[in-house]
């Protein structure tokens, strides 16, 4: 089947997911957009307990169903504490290192509705004051602290904004796009991979594409603590496809311009069998891809087989560089992914 991808309507997905903060348990602004593309699209969904989104297109085969899953929170923040001169102490959401938001812009965003901006720095920021000691701090939680853009100099002064321990603290995104297709984001892990799940509902919806099998689209929201997709996948799920980042590196084999398709990360190896079916995909239709080993990686396939679901699971998704801190990937990657997934489905 010959289907025609549209960039700007990926970037259209992609540029719009970015735009919303969804750290991990403040999710509820970006599953609202979602829910409106996907009615909007006349999808067939449902919103489990939890908040995940489960979208379903019926296949020629309903019981054995494939399940794709993506998943929309990422990291931040939280106020762990307000100081005596007003600043903020925070506790990080998801695992990263306190080196890569040194200096980055942020939102705090409070259970009465109201955002505030400011700054993560360091408790020692300025070489003017206090020289090496700055240069040579640090970098962890209890070194950081948010400095708001408010005229606060107190605790009380503080916690007048409305502002209380537990308050989010959502990290500038700084999204880019370039003209030679690449993308510059926090938070490509594992948006870039909603966006090419929403366009692949889309493409499968508008194409009238029927999937050899039932396919599910799983859109996780707790993937970042590793408990979102433990429970609630659809019954007859019999493989499950994590659509997640790639890593390139140093002395890895992923790619910035291809799908990386994962042999093992840290919960062990995936599926021989499925792995090898999406490689024989790849190569049928000419799709870019790698395989790699991800040695400090977990994905929601990896929280589907620890909660003891009996499914073949695989992991695959774009190449995203500097995961964990600023990424970055290629528009290539995406479509190569988006390729796979659509291809893929239909194979009987």
């Amino acid at each position: 089947m010959s289907i025609n991808y549209n960039k700007d309507r990926l970037t259209y997905y992609l540029e719009n997911i970015l735009k919303i903060s969804s750290p991990t348990g403040y999710t509820n602004n970006i599953n609202n957009y979602l829910k409106k593309e996907l009615k909007d699209l006349k999808a067939n969904f449902i919103e489990t307990t939890k908040g995940a989104l489960i979208v379903t297109i019926k296949g020629l085969d309903d019981s054995y169903q494939r399940t794709f899953s993506a998943h929309v929170d990422t990291l931040g923040a939280m106020v762990k504490e307000i100081k005596s001169n007003g600043t903020l102490a925070l506790i990080p959401v998801g695992g990263y290192m306190m080196t890569a938001i040194d200096g980055e812009n942020c939102t705090v965003e409070t259970l009465d509705g109201s955002s505030y901006t400011g700054t993560v720095q360091t408790i020692k920021p300025s070489v003017h004051i206090s020289g090496d000691e700055a240069r040579e701090l640090k970098r962890t939680p209890e070194n950081m602290e948010v400095i708001l853009d408010e005229r606060v100099s107190s605790k009380s002064d503080t916690e007048n904004l409305g502002i209380n321990v537990g308050d989010f603290i959502c990290l500038d995104t700084r999204t880019t796009f370039t003209e030679k297709g690449y993308i510059k984001s926090r938070y490509l892990d594992d948006k870039a991979s909603v966006a090419v799940l929403l366009y692949t509902i889309e493409l499968m919806i508008n194409n009238d594409i029927k999937p050899a099998h039932t396919t599910n689209f799983f859109i996780s929201n707790y993937e970042e603590v590793g408990h979102g997709a433990k429970a609630s996948i659809p019954e007859n799920t019999r493989e499950f496809i994590a659509v997640d980042m790639g890593a390139p590196g140093p002395g890895q084999n992923s790619s910035e311009y291809a799908v990386c398709i994962c042999a093992k990360d840290s919960s062990g190896p995936y599926d021989y069998n499925l792995r090898k079916t999406l490689i024989d995909v790849c190569v049928e239709n000419n799709i870019d891809y790698k395989i790699d080993i991800y040695p400090y990686y977990g994905s929601d396939a990896s929280a589907v087989l620890g909660a003891g679901w009996d499914v073949k699971a695989a992991l695959i998704g774009p190449g995203v560089f500097a995961s964990h801190a600023y990424e970055r990937t290629h528009m290539d990657a995406l479509i190569a992914t988006l390729d796979l997934v659509i291809k893929y489905s239909l194979c009987k």
